[in-house]
């Protein structure tokens, strides 16, 4: 209701200055139709205030929808149930007898009421429920046989006092995001906040007033999974403080003395269980144990999107004239035809794709980290060395070659170390080593084989085929008649019939 001050104005300009509703209603800024009901209004008596009535019908139905709804607040909205099709489910399955508009009106209110709660929970530092917080630590190891020093990726949850950590080669943009999205995808879920140090996989820049400028990789990883991330303010290391204690007990009860890894892909899939049973402790305050704790907050993660994010990134790279790219220092080949021309690398943590510009694979290497400063594939160069194959030898395609391939040039003519190469550039391309020194070694079983024979006994050996003994065949012959020489058997062409010779 409005003021009486306004009302007795409206009455005033229409009853005693007979001015129009629509004028008096562009004065007073108001509706032409609220102007017309305070202009013709009679009884101004007080009114009584409008009770407040229990809802009979939506009590009963109030805990059902509210547990929808905080369901529904796990998924990105386009998967939410609608309010219209809760009450349908409400008719299907409880037989409810109420309108369609009390439940209209109870989801909006209930939704609105979760959400502020739901962003008031989103405080790490109050460890609430579905919040993380990351960090990388470091820890000694012998990898491939030398001792380094390799870094690896906490992600621990302060409201149950969980965690989970995965040992990466680098602390680079695809490292740090790969490590993460594996952690979402053996949970199932994603939290909702997460707290971040301004590591520079994430964070391009500070800017005034608590603002980031996010490095584009990390902005898209945070669209795809669609939690929110935080950040602490800088040299604050302690406003994630608890992730910071959990790095150094992973460190403490996990990774030292240093261990030996073989496999690094193989020792990350080991460390699941390993988190999961340090769980079965109880929680240091509330009572629980870890594992029960973690359960209970992972009912309010996100949900999972449909496709998994893929952590690479595209440059564009001109290759020298030996055909060689540089991405952050390191040498990758391409291939000869590539030289002093434009490639795009496709870069994720373990490995780098050289393509075409129309995406096509020219080759792949593995990612170099630490004192390795570059790698060689031969393969696309085979050709080109078949034009001078004496220069082989002085190759480190030559040093690396099995045994048997090595004595096997040692015998060959300029013209069979040039269809060799050339066979090589080709068995190479879908194969290695292993197929084609089996093949060598077949085809040599009786001398010094030709280049064909090696590849025939190769595309034998792919095809499933092997060397076969001789096929006996097993067919019965009939036995013949015994022959007799002489022409004794011709008289019988000149014997008598009929009295006549």
């Amino acid at each position: 209701m409005l003021a009486v001050a306004e009302i007795d104005y409206i009455r005033y300009e229409a009853n005693q200055k007979g001015r129009s509703y629509s004028d008096i209603a562009k004065r007073t800024n108001h509706d032409p139709r609220t102007i017309k009901k305070y202009a013709e209004m009679e009884d101004f008596s007080p009114t009584k205030r409008k009770q407040i009535r229990k809802a009979r019908v939506m009590d009963p139905v109030k805990p059902i929808l509210d547990k929808w709804i905080q369901e529904d607040l796990t998924k990105k909205k386009k998967f939410r149930r609608t309010a219209k099709r809760m009450y349908e489910m409400l008719k299907e399955q409880f037989d409810f007898k109420g309108s369609d508009r009390s439940v209209r009106l109870y989801v909006a209110k209930r939704k609105k009421e979760l959400q502020e709660q739901s962003e008031s929970a989103a405080l790490p530092l109050e460890a609430k429920p579905a919040t993380a917080q990351v960090d990388f630590g470091e820890a000694p190891f012998v990898y491939k046989g030398e001792r380094v020093i390799l870094p690896f990726l906490a992600l621990s949850f302060p409201y149950s006092n969980g965690f989970y950590f995965q040992v990466m080669p680098s602390q680079n943009r695809e490292c740090f995001l790969e490590g993460l999205k594996r952690m979402f995808h053996y949970m199932g879920r994603v939290p909702k906040v997460i707290r971040f140090d301004n590591l520079s996989p994430a964070v391009k820049k500070i800017l005034p007033n608590g603002e980031r400028e996010l490095t584009e990789e990390f902005q898209r990883f945070v669209l795809h999974y669609g939690f929110e991330c935080e950040f602490c303010n800088p040299a604050s290391g302690n406003e994630k403080g608890r992730v910071e204690a959990k790095v150094k007990y992973i460190r403490n009860n996990f990774l030292l003395p240093e261990l030996t890894i073989y496999d690094l892909e193989s020792f990350n899939d080991s460390l699941w269980e390993k988190c999961e049973r340090d769980w079965q402790r109880p929680h240091y305050q509330k009572g629980k144990t870890i594992a029960e704790l973690f359960e209970e907050e992972k009912e309010c993660f996100l949900q999972l999107p449909a496709k998994e994010y893929e952590c690479v990134r595209y440059e564009q790279v001109r290759a020298d004239k030996y055909g060689y790219i540089r991405v952050e220092n390191k040498l990758d080949s391409t291939s000869p035809r590539f030289a002093k021309q434009m490639v795009l690398a496709k870069i994720s943590y373990q490995e780098i794709e050289i393509l075409t510009e129309d995406y096509e694979l020219i080759v792949k290497h593995e990612r170099l980290y630490g004192t390795p400063q570059k790698s060689m594939k031969w393969q696309p160069y085979l050709i080109l060395m078949a034009k001078r194959p004496n220069a082989l030898k002085y190759t480190d395609f030559y040093e690396k070659m099995p045994s048997e391939w090595q004595d096997y040039f040692s015998h060959c003519t300029i013209q069979e170390k040039q269809k060799t190469i050339q066979l090589l550039a080709v068995l190479l391309k879908e194969h290695d080593f292993e197929i084609s020194t089996q093949a060598l070694r077949l085809a040599s079983q009786y001398g010094h084989p030709s280049v064909d024979s090696i590849k025939q006994v190769f595309y034998q050996l792919i095809n499933g085929r092997g060397i076969r003994e001789p096929i006996q065949p097993k067919i019965s012959v009939p036995t013949m008649p015994e022959a007799s020489r002489g022409l004794s058997h011709y008289d019988r062409f000149f014997e008598s019939t009929g009295g006549e010779r």
